[in-house]
């Protein structure tokens, strides 16, 4: 199973925000689009992450003063990306030695989707019941 089998029943939505965006609003666009992660863009191009533990960090460290803060100052610039052409395995593989549960997929620059650590267990676990399925049924006849 490939990441674009992953982005194809899920769908290509990202949350994404500016760098200039307040930590306020990165909160705001986390609760309306229910997401724990954010991509930060400029001009369509990934700059960085955000995740809300990110946020919880820094708002322990900084204090109320934070939410109005641009998320360029707490945003992770290091972006690990993948490919439709990834495996699934390899990138549940590097999600969990990095710590990482969220990946933005990019082709040829552009962002093109969003893929979580539960999508890929999701998607991991429907395979292995059709797998199962398949073999009760040969099983069977």
């Amino acid at each position: 199973m490939l990441v674009a089998d992953v982005l194809r029943a899920k769908g290509p939505v990202v949350a994404t925000v500016t760098q200039e965006t307040v930590v306020a609003g990165v909160l705001a666009v986390m609760a309306e689009q229910r997401v724990g992660a954010v991509v930060v863009v400029d001009n369509e191009a990934v700059v960085g992450m955000v995740w809300e533990r990110d946020v919880v960090r820094y708002l322990h460290e900084r204090g109320a003063a934070l939410v109005e803060a641009p998320i360029s100052e707490i945003m992770n610039a290091d972006v690990v990306s993948c490919v439709l052409s990834d495996p699934v395995d390899d990138i549940m593989r590097t999600m969990t030695e990095r710590r990482i549960r969220h990946l933005p997929v990019i082709i040829e620059g552009e962002l093109r989707g969003i893929v979580s650590l539960g999508d890929l267990v999701k998607a991991r676990i429907d395979e292995l019941e059709a797998d199962r399925a398949h073999l009760q049924s040969y099983i069977a006849t």
